[in-house]
């Protein structure tokens, strides 16, 4: 017996059906309780995106177009790092059933373990006990019966037998599933979506949708100036930058950020021996400029105004609401596109020479199409992307195969990180120097995050019940506590070491501004008196959402 493509093709629509009306199921097993781009949701969205193409295709289909289409739509509509994951199993499938009008059972257990070799591929360090795993050990077993049989029911039935064994051990591989009680939600999203497969290949027919695959789709919105788009959240009109060479023995650049902040907002001043770099929103950038000039000499000056570029922005945006990018023209040498979200937090990386900002983050992780979108939006040669999400890299990096231009992903794991990858650019080094610089620069950021617990967990022997605030140090969580307050200043003490020099307090669309100025002052205080005078505070209205505060500490 063959896979017909009209087989494959009811397979795959009853397989996306099965993860879709089981999402939230997938959702509950993450153990990690942060508010989170859960896995249920990003793999039903991912294997959505295939489903238009999918379901206008006549009886008559090639298993090897049906497989293409398949592989195509879920590597756009990847999102997260489990949808990339699901991507390249079905790219691995297509591949391997390329030409083919009808596969054996045998094609399609060797077409399984294709993908399966680039999913590990893909994965700089395999995680065992994940859908790695599973997937893994499922194709071994239909590979093994192939050998037996041709038969497709019999090698299908080994593999979803072998899924479910897999899928059981997965808490013997991994001791927080074991601690949790649950098994590995990636891994459940896979074997969910073979067994819809499995459905149709023994007779019994598509599983039918209880939801509209298509109805929470998400549309993420790629903004070529966020500042432009936020005009009434521009409280001061000028966008001043500006770089000082330091004359000998000028004053401590603190004094010119303190200046700044007298003048202005959303002040960025980063120094070594011989530069100043100096960013901060102003009414009045000629004494922003005036002030610069006791310590040295200017270069590098910018000054535009975020009030008359408001319009032209947001026709910008609409339009690009509206309808896909058209690539723009190479113009320029070098580009960025970041991933962000919050009126502040996209206003500054556009302060900071970001070109496209795909609006995401943690609970909505962009796919690979809207990243791919943004960076053809990006008039440059070279585009780099900056994910500030682990579980968008994936996603981004496979946005490099669709560009038309060439494409650098920095390894960028938050918000912090991208901000401090744009101040260590340097428009006159090639885009290989840039490069190695901002990527070496990304390990001297230490990140803060507070948020909230959205289930009852237990992390590192820690308790956790909903609605605890948490504090992540460097991904890793290490504070938990009922006091907002409490958690932002533990987890900037933690961060601090003794090279240590300026920390970054940005908070979120939560926290009121005087909540926000109240907290801040508090942990000034308390780390100033326990610290010295070698820290320079600042705070930054970022209107992130998920994030009561974001901190970075340089």
């Amino acid at each position: 017996m063959e896979i017909s493509g009209k087989v494959l093709r009811d397979g795959i629509i009853s397989g996306a059906h099965n993860i879709i009306n089981n999402k939230n199921r997938v959702d509950e097993l993450n153990v990690f309780p942060v508010p989170d781009g859960d896995t249920g949701t990003n793999m039903s969205m991912t294997i959505s995106n295939a489903l238009p193409e999918l379901e206008s295709m006549t009886d008559d289909v090639t298993v090897g177009n049906v497989a293409e289409a398949a592989a195509t739509g879920m590597l756009r509509g990847a999102r997260g790092n489990s949808g990339v994951i699901l991507s390249l199993l079905f790219r691995g499938i297509s591949k391997g059933l390329a030409g083919k009008s009808a596969a054996t059972g045998k094609d399609f257990a060797a077409a399984l373990a294709r993908g399966v070799a680039a999913a590990y591929k893909s994965v700089m360090k395999p995680t065992e006990g994940t859908v790695l795993t599973v997937s893994r050990e499922a194709s071994e077993a239909a590979v093994k019966k192939a050998e037996e049989t041709d038969d497709i029911v019999e090698i299908f039935t080994a593999l979803i037998e072998e899924g479910e064994a897999s899928l059981n051990r997965t808490p013997e591989l991994l001791p927080a599933l074991k601690k949790a009680g649950v098994v590995d939600s990636g891994a459940m999203g896979f074997l969910l979506i073979f067994k819809g497969i499995y459905s149709v290949i023994k007779g019994e027919g598509i599983i039918e949708s209880a939801d509209d695959p298509h109805a929470k789709r998400e549309v993420t919105v790629v903004s070529t100036n966020a500042a432009g788009t936020y005009e009434t959240d521009i409280k001061f009109t000028y966008c001043t930058e500006y770089i000082v060479n330091k004359n000998d023995g000028c004053d401590d650049a603190t004094k010119l950020r303190a200046y700044l902040e007298s003048i202005g907002d959303s002040v960025v001043v980063v120094d070594d021996e011989n530069i100043i770099k100096i960013h901060v929103h102003t009414d009045h950038p000629g004494l922003a400029f005036e002030k610069g000039l006791t310590f040295g000499y200017l270069t590098n000056m910018k000054i535009e105004n975020m009030k008359e570029q408001h319009k032209t922005q947001a026709k910008k945006a609409a339009n690009q609401m509206r309808s896909r990018p058209v690539p723009a023209k190479q113009e320029k040498e070098i580009g960025f596109v970041a991933v962000a979200s919050g009126a502040g937090v996209e206003a500054l990386f556009t302060d900071l020479g970001v070109d496209s900002i795909v609006r995401g983050g943690q609970t909505s992780n962009p796919s690979t199409e809207d990243i791919l979108d943004a960076i053809l939006a990006t008039p440059a040669k070279t585009v780099f992307v900056l994910p500030n999400n682990k579980n968008i890299i994936l996603a981004a990096e496979q946005a490099v195969k669709l560009a038309d231009r060439k494409v650098i992903v920095l390894q960028s794991r938050s918000i912090p990180q991208g901000i401090t990858a744009m101040l260590t650019y340097d428009p006159d080094l090639s885009a290989r120097e840039n490069s190695i610089n901002m990527t070496a620069a990304l390990d001297n950021v230490g990140t803060g995050l507070v948020t909230f617990a959205v289930r009852d967990s237990i992390v590192d022997d820690k308790k956790i019940k909903q609605g605890d605030i948490l504090g992540m140090e460097n991904g890793r969580l290490n504070v938990v506590d009922r006091d907002l307050t409490k958690v932002l200043y533990k987890v900037t003490k933690h961060l601090i070491s003794g090279g240590s020099s300026y920390i970054t307090v940005i908070y979120g669309s939560d926290v009121s501004d005087s909540d926000a100025q109240e907290a801040f002052t508090y942990v000034k205080n308390r780390l100033g008196d326990r610290f010295g005078d070698n820290l320079e505070f600042s705070l930054v209205n970022g209107g992130q959402p998920v994030y009561y505060y974001m901190v970075s500490v340089e």
